[in-house]
């Protein structure tokens, strides 16, 4: 059949939103889909502009579509990036057997973790990762439900500029497991319920042509007066570079527009998309270096923007490749382990890990790996006073929804990522088509993000508070104004798709917040501690809080430990602590940590959950403000 297509998706999105800063392309595009393998019939969806692809919704009564993997793109590995990533992954070959071999224990095994523990294998120390759940991959977790359908903690999306996840794929032979879409930005018009727009990059124009050239194409949301007014705050980023984008890290997005003249349509046609997508906060919360981050990846890197989907849950399909190398070299990951506390020796230095069972883990050197919100819990009381360690108060986790919505039948859709520019929704795929492992001709899957979903985030309600059906509720008519053709009373048959069931995944700190002011504020990946090293994306490194930061995180951890085993000490050194800081340490009295608690779920683990009374009693003790409710949202009207 043929259809316009729309349907959204989520990246772990940090990078991905980037694009939005400018504008997004609008020329009638060419969907044309296959499914690799035996994945079944071969389609073409064409994208018709306007009344046209009214009329074709209206004709249609079934809808295949079939995803086509693209090629690898081709000028991923000719970046700076890529080559650095490249060059710390043969350091770690490089240093194997020379020096002291580590006993090396590992608290977390999300992302960070295992790629600490991977490159540590690599250079022939032994790793032990310990993970508290019965899963691995922390923030990017999946389990399956009681029909065996996949629910995913996030929906996560890889881009060509993530050098260091792609050089991950590449040293795990497993590149073939990244579905690459078209290079491709698809928008929804929110002035034009059920029409969207697009941005499209042009094969063989190299960056920043090819990203300059897009936003020129365009003609669906910003004017070319608009654009010129866009551009020349950006001139100082490419002409200052880091230096500048870490100096705006005290504006927020409106403060910066405010500062440098931009016109406040900007903002309500690019920057909201844009915030939501990297960090799941409104502008007026998030530091403009995160955007200025994404943006000068993206406008420097030819293929940087261009996203691939992983062909199936990222426990089994990036999680296990990752532990059996680890294993494989010498090293161990090991599940259901749960730390009580580190034990301290005088100097402060890590004695041995206390377990929750009773066990008493030692090991040469340690590495915490977990989330910022979880590491404030377990902090020695010794090192609470310590300025290294009292600025990560300065940090918390940001909350964030992941709905997974099933229907009855094949929505029209693209195989590809699009943006909501929703009050609610931030991106949204139909996992049916993007994904092998949800493939389904038949009827539709949508991952969507919910955000923001909580007044830190610079939200009006507390939707963490709220249940899964008002959650549901909530989405429901957000995708009626969206697909008004499609979903509700306004499609042909006066009902529209059915919803079948839904999974909804609350995760009430996720990646760090990252409001203005935060970044100074992120720790070294090497501490004061002889032998403890610190992981995790909220560590300071340039690729913010995503899966490229966090794997860039573990790699940068797993080279301190290397450096210290063969030159004695980290060639790093510590980051600058900020002044206040240092003063507020000076008048710290020492605390007993919270520690571990007695809960079982996934919150405990600062991780992810489709929430149900256990798990709102949990989260009541160990992050009671999340369970305030707070709704000062207009309510939609009856429908």
């Amino acid at each position: 059949g043929s259809a316009r297509t729309c349907v959204l998706s989520h990246p772990s999105l940090a990078l991905s939103a980037m694009a939005l800063s400018m504008a997004s392309t609008a020329s009638p595009a060419s969907f044309a889909s296959r499914r690799g393998g035996a994945m079944g019939v071969r389609v073409r969806a064409t994208a018709v502009e306007g009344a046209a692809c009214v009329v074709a919704r209206r004709r249609q009564t079934r809808l295949r579509v079939v995803a086509k993997d693209y090629p690898k793109p081709a000028q991923i590995a000719n970046t700076d990036n890529y080559r650095e990533g490249a060059a710390l992954s043969q350091k770690f070959v490089d240093l194997k057997d020379l020096g002291t071999k580590k006993r090396v224990v590992i608290v977390g095994g999300g992302l960070s973790g295992l790629s600490c523990a991977k490159y540590l294998a690599d250079a022939g120390h032994e790793p032990i990762v310990l993970e508290g759940r019965d899963v691995l991959g922390g923030k990017v977790s999946a389990w399956q439900d009681k029909d065996g359908d996949w629910i995913e903690t996030g929906l996560h999306i890889f881009f060509g500029a993530y050098p260091n996840m792609m050089n991950l794929f590449a040293e795990l032979n497993i590149e073939d497991r990244l579905q690459w879409k078209i290079h491709q930005m698809i928008f929804a018009m929110q002035e034009l319920p059920g029409e969207f727009t697009s941005f499209n990059f042009i094969k063989g124009i190299p960056a920043p042509l090819n990203f300059g050239l897009a936003i020129l194409m365009n003609q669906k949301m910003l004017t070319l007066q608009e654009k010129l007014q866009t551009a020349p705050p950006l001139i100082p980023m490419l002409i200052e570079g880091q230096d500048f984008i870490d100096a705006q890290d005290e504006l927020s997005v409106q403060d910066f527009m405010t500062k440098y003249g931009m016109p406040q349509r900007i903002n309500e046609e690019v920057f909201i998309s844009m915030a939501k997508a990297l960090d799941f906060i409104d502008p007026d919360k998030l530091s403009m270096t995160v955007v200025l981050t994404a943006m000068n990846r993206f406008l420097n890197e030819t293929d940087g923007l261009q996203m691939a989907f992983l062909d199936g849950n990222q426990p089994e399909r990036l999680c296990a490749p990752m532990a059996a190398h680890i294993k494989a070299l010498g090293g161990d990951v090991r599940m259901k382990q749960r730390v009580k506390e580190f034990v301290l020796n005088h100097d402060g230095s890590v004695k041995h890990l206390k377990m929750v069972s009773g066990e008493t883990i030692v090991a040469d050197e340690y590495v915490s790996a977990v989330p910022v919100d979880i590491m404030k819990r377990m902090m020695p009381k010794q090192w609470g006073v310590m300025p290294f360690f009292h600025q990560i108060q300065e940090l918390q986790g940001i909350p964030v929804i992941n709905i997974h919505m099933w229907f009855d039948r094949k929505l029209q859709n693209v195989d590809h990522l699009c943006f909501s520019r929703s009050p609610l929704l931030s991106v949204y795929a139909d996992m049916s088509t993007t994904c092998k492992e949800h493939y389904d001709e038949e009827r539709s899957m949508l991952e969507l993000v919910f955000a923001p979903c909580s007044p830190i985030a610079g939200g009006k309600t507390n939707w963490i508070a709220k249940s899964n059906q008002e959650i549901v509720d909530a989405t429901m008519v957000e995708l009626e104004r969206l697909f008004p053709l499609e979903i509700g009373p306004g499609s042909p048959d006066g009902v529209g798709a059915i919803l079948r069931k839904h999974a909804v995944v609350k995760t009430p700190r996720s990646v760090y917040a990252a409001i203005p002011g935060r970044n100074k504020y992120r720790p070294s990946q090497s501490t004061p501690i002889s032998n403890f090293t610190l992981a995790g994306d909220w560590t300071s490194q340039k690729f913010l809080g995503s899966m490229e930061g966090a794997v860039l995180a573990g790699k940068l951890a797993a080279e301190v430990v290397t450096d210290k085993a063969v030159y004695g000490a980290s060639t790093k050194g510590l980051k600058k602590i900020m002044p206040d800081v240092i003063k507020e340490a000076a008048t710290l009295t020492q605390k007993e940590p919270v520690g571990a608690t007695e809960g079982e779920s996934a919150l405990t683990f600062g991780a992810g959950a489709v929430m149900t009374d256990v798990e709102e009693k949990e989260l009541i003790v160990i992050d009671p403000e999340q369970m305030v409710a707070m709704d000062t949202r207009v309510t939609a009207p009856a429908r």
